[in-house]
C-alpha cells in the first residue's frame, strides 16, 4: 500500500487542475475541535421548553373501603322510566317469577323475587376463562328505592382484585337470584375461580337465570324462514337491536375490550377505557330490559308475534301444557308463520290430536320445502289416515332418513297399499324401462 501511495505522489499534476489542499496544522485542527465542543455544550445546556400537558379527565371512579382494601367504583342510578330502545326497564322488578322459571326450565327461580335480582357482567383480560384470566371490570345491577343501580368496579392494576371480589360477595348475600347473559358458561365460573384463588371462599349458591339460554329458546327458528324475517343472532347487541329497539352508537366490540385494557396497563391511556366502561353499563341495563320482556304476563306480553312459537314450545317442555297450547293457537292466529304451524302441529301430535297435527303439517307442506314436515306427514298418512298412497307420495319426495330406513318405509307402504313389488320411482329419478 505504501509503494502505491508513493507512485501516486510522483504523478504530475494535470494542466489547469486544482492543487490539493494542504493539511491543516495540528494546532489549527485542535482549535476547530474545541470550538465544536463548545457549540455542542451550549446546545445541550439550552433550557428545553416543556410540552404543554395533555388535558386528561380522570376515569369516573370513586374510592371506597372494603374489608380487603380500597375499591374503585362508579355508581349510576337509572330512573324507573328509563328505556333501552323502546323497552322500559321497570317491568323487570315486577316480572313473574313463575313465568321466568318456566322459560328458563329452572323451577328454583319460581321461588325468587325479581326485585332482589343481582345482574352481573364482567370485562376480562381474555376470553379463555382460564386461571390467568382476570375480570378487570365488574358490573353489578340491582333495584333500590331510587331506581335501578349499576355499580362498576374497576381494577386499575393487576394483582389487586380482592376488594372487587369482596364487594361481589356482599351484593350476592343480599340477592335472591342472579341474572346474566352467558354468565353460566363464562362470568360465573370465572368469578368462582378468582374467589378460590383469592382464598375468599365459594359464592352463595343462588338460582341463576342466564338470559342467553332463554333467548335461544324463545327466538329459535324451526323452519327455513319460519319466523318470517330470517334467522336471528343471539348476541346481546343483536337482541337489543331486533327486540328492544336499541342501536348502540360508539360501542367498542367485545373482541377488542381486553386489548383496550392491556393498552391502558402499558401506557396509562385512560381514554381508551371510556367506551369499555359504557359498554359494560349498557350490558347490565339491557339485561334488566330483557328480563322485563320475558317475565311480563303472557296475556299482555311484548314478545314479538314471530317468537310466540318459541314461547309455546318452551312452555310445553316445562310441563305447562294448557298455556303452551293457548300460546300456540295465538301464534297461528296472529302471525301464521311456518314456525307457528310447526310448533302447534308437533304439540298436537304429542298429545294425540292427530287431526290437528295433520292439518297443520299439510298447510306447512304447501308453503315450505322441509324433509321433517314430509316425514311427519308420511307417518300420519300411514298410521292415522291409512292413506298409503299419500304416504308413498310424500316419502318419495325425501324425508331426511338414511337410504336403508327410507327404503324399508317405502317397502312397507307398498305392501300395505297392495302394490306388491311394483317400484314407484323416487322424486327426480327416471323410471326403469325393461
Amino acid at each position: 500500500m505504501g509503494s502505491f501511495r508513493n507512485k501516486l505522489a510522483r504523478l504530475p499534476l494535470a494542466p489547469g487542475g486544482p492543487r490539493p489542499a494542504e493539511a491543516p496544522a495540528p494546532t489549527e485542527a485542535m482549535g476547530r475541535l474545541d470550538e465544536l465542543r463548545e457549540r455542542m455544550n451550549a446546545i445541550l445546556q439550552r433550557p428545553v421548553e416543556p410540552a404543554p400537558p395533555r388535558v386528561r379527565h380522570a376515569l369516573p371512579f370513586a374510592t371506597e373501603e372494603t374489608s380487603a382494601g380500597p375499591v374503585h367504583v362508579k355508581r349510576t342510578v337509572y330512573g324507573f322510566s328509563h328505556r333501552v330502545g323502546v323497552s322500559e326497564i321497570a317491568p323487570s322488578a315486577e316480572s313473574s317469577s313463575e313465568l321466568l322459571a318456566l322459560l328458563s326450565l329452572d323451577p328454583s327461580l319460581g321461588r325468587c323475587d325479581p326485585r332482589q335480582a343481582l345482574y352481573f357482567d364482567t370485562e376480562t383480560t381474555g376470553l379463555s376463562g382460564g386461571t390467568g384470566t382476570v375480570a378487570f371490570l365488574l358490573g353489578l345491577g340491582f333495584w333500590a328505592p331510587e331506581g335501578f343501580v349499576v355499580e362498576q368496579y374497576f381494577l386499575p392494576e393487576l394483582g389487586g382484585e380482592a376488594p372487587i371480589l369482596v364487594r361481589y360477595l356482599e351484593r350476592m348475600r343480599n340477592a335472591s337470584m342472579l341474572v346474566s347473559f352467558n354468565g353460566k358458561s363464562f362470568d360465573a365460573p370465572l368469578l368462582r375461580t378468582r374467589l378460590t384463588m383469592a382464598r375468599l371462599g365459594a359464592p352463595p349458591a343462588l338460582p341463576h337465570l342466564d338470559l342467553l339460554h332463554v333467548a335461544r329458546r324463545v327466538h329459535k327458528e324451526w323452519m327455513p324462514g319460519g319466523g318470517g324475517d330470517g334467522p336471528r343472532s343471539f348476541r346481546l347487541g343483536a337482541l337489543e337491536r331486533d327486540i328492544l329497539g336499541l342501536e348502540r352508537v360508539g360501542d367498542v366490540p367485545s373482541s377488542e375490550i381486553s386489548a383496550c385494557y392491556l393498552h391502558f396497563l402499558r401506557t396509562g391511556d385512560e381514554d381508551v377505557l371510556r367506551a369499555v366502561i359504557d359498554h359494560n353499563a349498557w350490558d347490565v341495563v339491557s339485561m334488566a330490559a330483557l328480563l322485563g320482556l320475558y317475565g311480563e304476563p303472557l296475556h299482555r306480553t311484548r314478545i314479538p308475534e314471530r317468537d310466540l312459537p318459541g314461547v309455546a314450545h318452551t312452555l310445553r317442555r316445562a310441563g305447562s301444557l294448557d298455556t303452551a297450547r293457548e300460546i300456540a293457537d295465538r301464534a297461528v292466529a296472529s302471525a301464521g308463520t311456518p314456525d307457528a304451524y310447526w310448533v302447534r302441529g308437533e304439540m298436537a301430535r304429542a298429545r294425540g290430536d292427530r287431526d290437528r297435527a295433520l292439518a297443520d303439517f299439510e298447510t306447512l307442506s304447501r308453503t315450505v320445502d322441509s324433509e321433517k314436515v314430509r316425514l311427519s306427514l308420511a307417518k300420519l298418512y300411514e298410521h292415522h289416515v291409512k292413506d298409503y298412497d299419500a304416504a308413498l307420495r310424500v316419502s318419495g319426495q325425501g324425508t331426511g332418513e338414511d337410504a336403508s330406513r327410507l327404503e324399508r318405509r317405502r317397502t312397507r307402504l307398498r305392501r300395505k297399499a297392495g302394490e306388491g313389488t311394483l317400484m314407484l320411482p323416487l322424486a327426480g329419478a327416471s323410471p326403469k324401462r325393461d
